[in-house]
């Protein structure tokens, strides 16, 4: 556990969310009455700019748009959707942040992302694609030489993180994923004191995340005319016909975003359900505060039929379930130690000690958690100085990993071994749990 354990210096735990006034930043609104942006932008270095181009235009994107355009020194040159309005919904939020700051900007979209990644004047990748475009787009980025910042979870498959991490390395590009729990005060000050031994040896933990993944079940509805589905469904080897829900539709005119997100994250076909889902974001902090980063658990079996809950054991004892800590069913980390306990979630800090707890202007952050952009200022400077940002490769499929472990502990509806040195399933005779670790892409469509 020494070894594996991340300690803290208080120089990294400050550094590690670019802290002070950027790791409190909270962006207007494009449009907004404030010229804060316009500032930011005029304040950029010239000759310096990191040139983004992002792949996938949804809702998730329009808040990594809205934070990377107000970062200094970054310029958005380029993007790309399978689905047509949604690159005018990109065009016009763009051309018009730019107008309003000053710049002369030219902005392009394409269908494809083979385009973007064709560009040699884009430096670096933001992808927000369904899961299971995640490792394929994102390998193709590393081997045309751009770094990427990838939404989380990292990939659909272990195999698939395999694979991307070998990418990232071999290529020597900088990765960061959208774990973006790390950058939030809350959330380090947790882990803080879990690793400095606050609450003495940690017996257990509750990430309660929500229940894996459900059959697709949607009914068949008319595929949009400027809707390219077969590109959406990509790798995926089975037929599944369209539903709205799976790529939420907008308007321009007048302007109607998202009302929900896309769907395809709860049915095992496309996601994992809320165990990747949320998982990506409350497993990695308990895996964070066990010092079990680029590691993980031995073990991983359902709780009860494996329709609800499921359950870790790490190799030093310690024991992390996806059941709930209150009855909020607040979805969010609490740590069980010999001394005491400590529940952190979004903008919630509590302790059974009030020595313990975080000063209460430390999270008095005005808007919405997605747009906070600390993380993403994080991999901008990662990328200028050519350093590992808070969530490399690595912690980003280590991560993962325990969430796909869980999904296929609940899907065989049994304990699975995991040795997570080698990545291979242990007394695994009939194999079943190996297959699960990928699936066999459709023709025309390969990993690497």
């Amino acid at each position: 556990m020494k070894d594996q354990k991340s300690t803290w210096s208080r120089r990294q735990f400050l550094n590690s969310g670019i802290a002070g006034i950027a790791g409190m930043l909270i962006l207007p609104k494009i449009g907004s009455s404030t010229d804060s942006s316009a500032r930011l932008v005029r304040n950029a270095p010239e000759g310096q700019d990191i040139r983004l181009g992002f792949i996938g235009m949804g809702q998730q994107s329009m808040f990594l748009l809205s934070g990377f355009l107000q970062i200094p020194g970054v310029k958005v040159l380029a993007g790309c959707d399978v689905y047509g309005i949604k690159r005018k919904r990109f065009e016009k939020r763009v051309k018009a942040f730019y107008t309003k700051a000053g710049k002369d900007v030219t902005v392009e979209t394409y269908e494809k992302f083979e385009d973007i990644l064709n560009r040699k004047d884009i430096d670096a990748v933001v992808i927000a694609v369904p899961d299971h475009s995640h490792a394929r787009i994102a390998i193709a980025a590393c081997k045309a030489g751009k770094d990427v910042y990838l939404e989380k979870p990292m990939t659909f498959t272990i195999k698939e993180g395999q694979e991307l991490k070998k990418a990232v390395r071999e290529n020597k590009r900088i990765f960061g994923l959208g774990s973006q729990q790390r950058s939030s005060v809350e959330f380090q000050h947790a882990v803080k004191l879990v690793q400095e031994g606050a609450l003495g040896k940690i017996t257990k933990v509750n990430a309660y995340v929500g229940a894996p993944p459900t059959p697709y079940n949607l009914p068949e509805e008319p595929i949009p005319a400027d809707l390219n589905w077969d590109l959406w469904l990509g790798s995926l080897p089975n037929p599944i016909h369209f539903n709205n829900q799976l790529d939420p539709p907008i308007t321009l005119e007048p302007e109607q975003n998202e009302k929900i997100w896309g769907a395809w994250r709860w049915y095992k076909e496309m996601g994992g359900g809320f165990t990747t889902d949320w998982g990506a974001h409350m497993f990695d902090i308990a895996q964070w505060g066990l010092g079990m980063d680029k590691n993980g658990p031995v073990e991983a079996s359902p709780i009860g039929d494996g329709t609800e809950f499921m359950s870790f054991k790490y190799a030093n004892g310690a024991v992390m379930t996806s059941e709930p800590f209150d009855k909020k069913l607040t979805k969010g980390v609490k740590f069980w130690g010999e001394k005491g306990w400590i529940e952190v979630s979004r903008g919630y800090f509590k302790s059974s000690d009030e020595k313990l707890a975080l000063p209460a202007s430390a999270m008095k952050v005005e808007g919405p958690y997605e747009t906070r952009i600390p993380h993403q200022l994080n991999f901008i400077e990662s990328v200028r100085m050519r350093k590992d940002p808070v969530v490399p490769v690595e912690i980003g499929h280590s991560s993962c990993t325990v969430c796909n472990l869980g999904n296929i502990a609940c899907s065989l509806k049994r304990t699975v071994k995991w040795n997570p040195a080698t990545e291979i399933f242990i007394d695994d005779t009939d194999g079943a749990a190996t297959k699960l670790m990928h699936y066999e892409y459709r023709k025309g469509y390969k990993l690497v």
